[in-house]
């Protein structure tokens, strides 16, 4: 990365994914494509972030080969970052993502580039539920938040 990229996350952006934001993951398959996936992610502190990848996913393959990841997170007021760094798992399951089986990833981070633009607003990435389902799965979202931040 080049130009406005830092070692570390701003304080904006920590404040915004402490309590827990979806996000982009970018990983590398073994054809050297980039691959994606949507994911939760976390703010830990200014140089770690915790996300999660599905069970059987490419995704998950491909950091098991590499370690290798990159997060985009879009937010409101035009937060517009990519951080890149290494991976490792640090828990088998998130028990809250229950049914789903979803590993949570501790990525250390390398480097984050603001690629926001001046007078350009992008739109925050957000999940919308079904209506019968919203409740439910903004709860279990918000659970799987707080364990993927509060895991020793």
């Amino acid at each position: 990365m080049t130009g406005n990229a830092t070692s570390s996350l701003t304080e904006k952006l920590i404040a915004y994914l402490r309590p827990g934001a979806p996000a982009l993951m970018l990983t590398m398959g073994a054809d050297g494509y980039a691959g994606s996936a949507y994911t939760w992610v976390v703010g830990i502190d200014a140089t770690r972030l915790r996300f999660g990848v599905d069970f059987g996913s490419s995704s998950l393959e491909n950091l098991q080969h590499s370690g290798q990841v990159s997060i985009q997170i879009l937010g409101p007021g035009d937060l517009s970052f990519l951080a890149k760094g290494t991976a490792r798992p640090v828990k088998e399951r998130i028990e809250a993502s229950a049914p789903a089986s979803i590993m949570l990833w501790e990525m250390d981070v390398l480097a984050v580039k603001d690629q926001s633009w001046p007078g350009v607003t992008s739109t925050a990435l957000t999940y919308e539920w079904p209506d019968k389902q919203r409740e439910a799965m903004l709860r279990m979202e918000q659970a799987v938040y707080a364990e993927m931040r509060d895991f020793k």
